[in-house]
């Protein structure tokens, strides 16, 4: 059986205002109507297109947002991120693992953290077996300490930019996305925040 999704503070936020408002319309439905069932029906009906009708509309902006707001883009001697909507620099690299396949992994990046640090579905995307990973080290997070594997990865590219044999932490706990830290930021010339927006100098 899969696991459930983890969700993150953002989402049970949104689930916990959906739901206050949602009890908020019916409660106004069943005022206003008085008890005539009928019509209360009709009402009820009216409002749960609308209210379907705006969590689409909301879910639809929200991911035109961050595909709008977080974007890399070469530029000169390196590149530029833009912040996204959810306040953090997002970049995506491409990794070769275990399974000899340049894969995509989408990263936030934590100058508070000093390793890039994966996700454990990340690392099974990248053909990391979880029967050969040993969490043998600790990290502290913000929900307490957690177990961490460390692997190697055969090749990291962004953009023009290549590494070999870089070293990363798969996390044990879960984790909402992977992370980017300063070992393998410092690996750049300079790196410039200006307002929105990140520069990473190759």
């Amino acid at each position: 059986m899969d696991a459930l999704p983890q969700l993150s503070d953002d989402d049970i936020a949104r689930l916990v205002y959906l739901g206050v408002l949602g009890v908020a319309l019916i409660g106004y439905a069943l005022v206003a109507t008085q008890g005539r069932l009928l019509t209360f029906l009709r009402h009820a009906i009216l409002w749960a297109l609308i209210f379907v009708g705006a969590a689409a509309a909301y879910g639809l902006w929200d991911s035109t947002q961050f595909s709008r707001s977080a974007v890399q883009t070469a530029e000169g001697d390196g590149m530029v991120l833009r912040r996204g909507f959810d306040g953090q620099y997002h970049v995506t690299l491409d990794i070769t693992g275990p399974n000899g396949v340049p894969t995509p992994v989408r990263f936030i990046l934590d100058t508070g953290a000093t390793d890039m640090v994966l996700t454990q579905e990340d690392a099974a995307k990248l053909g990391f077996a979880e029967d050969d990973l040993r969490y043998l080290g600790l990290a502290s997070t913000a929900n307490g300490m957690t177990r961490t594997a460390q692997v190697t990865l055969d090749r990291v590219a962004l953009e023009g930019h290549v590494a070999s044999g870089v070293r990363a932490l798969v996390n044990e706990g879960a984790l909402h996305a992977s992370l980017l830290g300063m070992r393998y930021l410092e690996r750049f010339s300079r790196i410039e925040i200006m307002r929105d927006r990140l520069r990473i100098t190759f």
